[in-house]
C-alpha cells in the first residue's frame, strides 16, 4: 500500500515538474513552434510519465526510508518530539524573516541560494535546541523557582530542576534502594529504563534457581518502590539500538537526561567516571554510614568463631563489620568488652582489630 502511495506521489510531482520546467526547455531547444509542445497538458503528461517510470526503481528505497523514520519517531518520547517540532517551527520562521531581508538585495545568486540554505540550517538548529532543552523549557513555562542565597548575601531566584536518578539492574536486585528511598534521603525521580526492566525479566525467567529468585526479588523491589515512594518512579521507553551493552545504554541515557546513575556495580562505577557521568554507589553509602571507631575505644562484642591466626577470635558488628580479637579464642560464645587496637579499610570493607580489655 505504501509503495502505491509513493508511486502516485511521484506521478503528481512529475506532472508539476513537467509543467514548470519543460516549456523553458522547449524554448531553449527551439521547439516552441510545435503545437503539441505548446499544450500544457502535454508537458504535464510527459513529466508525470517520466517520474512514474522512475518510481519503479526508487519506490523501494523510499519505502525503507519512511519505515525507518516511523521507527525512530515512535521511539521518541512525545515531549521530546513536541519541543523539537516547536524548535523547528521557530527556526523556519527566523529563516523566512532573514530570507525576506536578503530578497530585498536583488542579487541573483544570493537571493536564490542563501534562503534555502538558511531554512535547512536554522530549521535543524531549532529542532536540536528544542529537543535538547526540553527540561529547561518546561521549567520556564511552569514558572517554578526557588531562592538561593549567594556568597555576597544577596538572594537569587533559580529554577527548580527535577533530578533524575537511573536505576541499574544490580541496585534493583540488591534491594537496599527501597529502604533508603523510604527514609526520604533520595530526592528526584527514580527512572527505570525499559532495557533494564527487560534484563530483569530475563533473569526472573532464568532456569537457574538462584538467578530466578534474584530476578523476582528485583521485580518485587520495583513494585515496592512504586507503592511506597512519595515521588514518582518513571519507566522510560528510550532505547539505543546501536548499543548492545546495558551499562553503555545507561551511560548514554544519563548523558541525554543529565541524570545520575544509582548502582552498586564496581565496573559500572568506573565506566561512569570515564564518561564523566555522576554515579551514586550504594556500597559507598553503606560504608559512609557505618559507625566510626578509633583505636583505644571500648566496645561490647560476642566472639563467634576462631580466627585465621593462632588464638584469634572473630566477632561482628550489627552492620556486618568484622572484628578480629587477639587472644579471643578462649572467649568463643561469650560477650566480652574489647579495646580497639587498629582499623583497616580494604576494598572488601572495613576490619577492626581489638584485644580483650584488661580488668
Amino acid at each position: 500500500m505504501l509503495k502505491k502511495i509513493i508511486q502516485v506521489a511521484f506521478l503528481f510531482i512529475g506532472g508539476a515538474l513537467g509543467l514548470i520546467f519543460l516549456p523553458p526547455l522547449y524554448a531553449f531547444m527551439n521547439l516552441s513552434s510545435n503545437p503539441w509542445l505548446n499544450n500544457p497538458y502535454f508537458s504535464v503528461a510527459i513529466g508525470a510519465a517520466l517520474l512514474f517510470v522512475l518510481s519503479f526503481a526508487l519506490s523501494d528505497y523510499f519505502v525503507k526510508l519512511i519505515t525507518w523514520l516511523e521507527e525512530v519517531l515512535f521511539k521518541l518520547p512525545a515531549a521530546d518530539l513536541l519541543f523539537g517540532t516547536l524548535g523547528l517551527i521557530v527556526g523556519l520562521c527566523v529563516a523566512t524573516l532573514v530570507g525576506v531581508a536578503i530578497n530585498q538585495m536583488n542579487i541573483p545568486v544570493i537571493t536564490a541560494v542563501v534562503p534555502a540554505i538558511l531554512s535547512i540550517v536554522l530549521g535543524y538548529l531549532g529542532f536540536r535546541l528544542g529537543f535538547s532543552k526540553r527540561d529547561e523549557l518546561l521549567q520556564i513555562f511552569s514558572g517554578k523557582s526557588t531562592k538561593k542565597r549567594q556568597s555576597d548575601g544577596s538572594v537569587k531566584e533559580v529554577q527548580d530542576q527535577e533530578q533524575y536518578k537511573l536505576l541499574d539492574t544490580s541496585v534493583i536486585i540488591d534491594g537496599r534502594i527501597a529502604d533508603i528511598s523510604a527514609t526520604g534521603f533520595v530526592e528526584g525521580v527514580l527512572v527505570v529504563p525499559q532495557f533494564v526492566l527487560t534484563e530483569l525479566q530475563h533473569i526472573a525467567d532464568s532456569s537457574d534457581t538462584l538467578k530466578r529468585t534474584r530476578g523476582r526479588r528485583g521485580l518485587d523491589i520495583l513494585k515496592r518502590l512504586q507503592d511506597e515512594r512519595a515521588s514518582k518512579v518513571l519507566i522510560t521507553e528510550v532505547d539505543f539500538e546501536d548499543v548492545s551493552e546495558v551499562d553503555l545504554k545507561l551511560v548514554r541515557l544519563a548523558k541525554n537526561m543529565s541524570a545520575q546513575i544509582l548502582t552498586n556495580d564496581f565496573n559500572l562505577n568506573k565506566v561512569c567516571e570515564l564518561h564523566r557521568v555522576q554515579v551514586l554507589n550504594i556500597n559507598d553509602l553503606a560504608n559512609a554510614v557505618k559507625p566510626v571507631v578509633i583505636p583505644g575505644e571500648d566496645m561490647q562484642v560476642v566472639v563467634i568463631k576462631d580466627g585465621k591466626e593462632h588464638n584469634q577470635g572473630v566477632a561482628y558488628l550489627d552492620d556486618g563489620t568484622m572484628i578480629v580479637v587477639e587472644g579471643g579464642r578462649s572467649y568463643i560464645g561469650q560477650a566480652i568488652t574489647v579495646t580497639v587496637t587498629s582499623v583497616l579499610q580494604t576494598s572488601a570493607g572495613r576490619m577492626i582489630f581489638a584485644k580483650p580489655k584488661e580488668d
